[in-house]
């Protein structure tokens, strides 16, 4: 197995990816670069490096990139999806990095920590003017997102002994309660109620700019708004506009439009004046880089071994079969070689194939997902087939 790993990584975790395969560290190489970098590499690791089209084009051996962090918004995953090649992320394993870095920003923008330090450094005293500050104890923060690193937030700002009000698509009753948070019916809620909003949420069509000028207009006065997430999710338009009546503050980490890589130009500097603002550094502490990386490797030893990855997130969620076929067969050569080929006789697409082995290797169970039906000779064949002990087919 040949790794490709294009962005800066622990040595080691070179180390123990050279146990698992030939490996390659190409961390300099530009996006725009890695088509004529990739070859034939079997596995590619990236952190922050755009994964374009172009390069899933031009690899020969291509049949695993790994996102060495949470969101794969950075990877053409249409591309990948056409060449059948799994998409693999690190979720979770940033959370506490993430979690940590938003609870500094709402700290910051409450106590005006980085206009207070300008100040002090351009050698003015102004303790007048930045000892005021409302203090986070007794408030309420909104959580939008509720996943892992929404939950690892809720329980730093309950030790702060902040109320926490939460929302997320998926987020029950039930578990909000064991969680320790109240469940807000929607986002509007959570910035009607909210002394603080923080966003963790994924970059999707639908959640871009959810936090919208009507979001945005619905929180209160003086509320503090941060994101952590991906800088689409929130109407930068709109921020600006609410940002410049003085009714909000916010704490941003990440931007609309943001450069990539560790280092470039950044042009939104007026944006950066106005708010709290750090270069997308969320998950960029060693805890979470070794974390991250113990689980790349992880995925590398389990793909090589099983050749499915854990953490694959561009599987189909249902597949468009329309028929299962459960066969139970004794396990010799051959058995599922002639089902198939009768199959193929009848133009049946096999969608999905799983083959199940019991103790002792003498009998096994296939369960086949059909995207038509087999013709009734094709399935007399199969049922009359001396090494088939059953065949049922049903509909989905």
């Amino acid at each position: 197995m040949k790794i490709l790993i294009a962005d800066k990584v622990a040595e080691e975790t070179v180390t123990a990816l050279k146990a698992l395969g030939d490996v390659r560290v190409d961390a300099g190489v530009k996006a725009e670069d890695l088509p004529a970098s990739i070859g034939d590499a079997d596995v590619l690791i990236v952190r922050s490096k755009k994964v374009i089209a172009k390069t899933i084009d031009s690899a020969t051996r291509l049949s695993l990139i790994i996102r060495a962090g949470a969101g794969v918004d950075t990877i053409d995953m249409k591309a990948a999806n056409a060449r059948g090649i799994y998409v693999a992320n690190c979720p979770g394993k940033n959370a506490d990095a993430v979690a940590e870095l938003a609870i500094g920003l709402l700290i910051a923008a409450d106590r005006r920590i980085v206009d207070a330090t300008d100040s002090l450094r351009n050698g003015k005293w102004k303790k007048g003017e930045f000892g005021k500050a409302r203090g986070l104890k007794g408030r309420t923060l909104g959580l939008i997102g509720f996943g892992t690193i929404g939950r690892c937030v809720a329980r730093r700002a309950i030790g702060l002994e902040m109320k926490v009000l939460a929302w997320s698509r998926s987020l029950t009753a039930e578990a909000a309660y064991a969680a320790g948070v109240c469940l807000a019916k929607s986002p509007e809620e959570v910035a009607q109620f909210s002394d603080a909003v923080s966003i963790h949420i994924a970059a999707t069509p639908e959640t871009k700019q959810l936090i919208n000028e009507a979001f945005l207009s619905a929180m209160k006065s003086g509320a503090i708004l941060i994101n952590t997430s991906r800088g689409n999710v929130v109407d930068t338009a709109a921020l600006k506009k609410a940002l410049a009546t003085g009714k909000l503050r916010a704490g941003l980490d990440v931007f609309e439009g943001e450069p990539g890589g560790s280092e470039a130009e950044f042009s939104d500097t007026a944006l950066a004046r106005s708010v709290v603002c750090t270069p997308h550094i969320g998950a960029s502490t060693d805890q979470a880089s070794e974390a991250i990386a113990d689980e790349a490797v992880r995925i590398v030893k389990v793909f090589q071994q099983t050749g499915i990855p854990p953490n694959a997130v561009n599987i189909c969620a249902r597949s468009p079969a329309k028929y299962t076929l459960v066969v139970r067969h004794y396990d010799r050569v051959g058995v599922l070689a002639s089902i198939l080929d009768g199959l193929r006789r009848d133009e049946v697409n096999v969608e999905e194939m799983q083959n199940t082995v019991f103790e002792g290797a003498q009998a096994a169970c296939c369960t086949l997902s059909l995207a038509s039906e087999p013709s009734a000779e094709t399935l007399k064949t199969i049922r009359e087939n001396a090494d088939v002990l059953q065949a049922e087919l049903t509909t989905r």
